[in-house]
């Protein structure tokens, strides 16, 4: 019979964040992890049937059986399309910089 091994489940709010370690059995899903770990009695916001989820930041199904040394992400829903904010960043004349750099002063040197 094969050995248990440690996972971890992690979550972060704004304000918060929360990863547990737990000892799982080989075939053990991703949401029996999130499951046994606690954290929904912790975070009773998450709602774990709609929620997106993933192994190190890859998307991943609730049904994925889990690795020994694994991290289970359980991500928050975005507060703003990603899209959206480009199209009303657009439409009010705003334009976004490669990098997030700012504009040249106008004291910069021109060459």
């Amino acid at each position: 019979m094969a050995e248990d091994f440690e996972v971890e489940v992690a979550y972060a709010t704004p304000d918060d964040q929360l990863i547990l370690s737990l000892q799982v059995s080989p075939g053990t899903t991703l949401l029996q992890a999130v499951e046994r770990s606690g954290i929904l009695e912790r975070f009773p916001e998450i709602d774990i049937v709609s929620a997106r989820v993933g192994i190190f930041g890859k998307m991943a199904k609730q049904d994925a059986e889990l690795k020994p040394g694994d991290r289970v992400e359980i991500y928050r829903p975005l507060i703003a399309d990603p899209k959206e904010a480009r199209k009303k960043r657009a439409a009010e004349g705003k334009q976004m910089k490669k990098g997030g750099g700012r504009e040249p002063s106008e004291n910069a040197v021109k060459q």
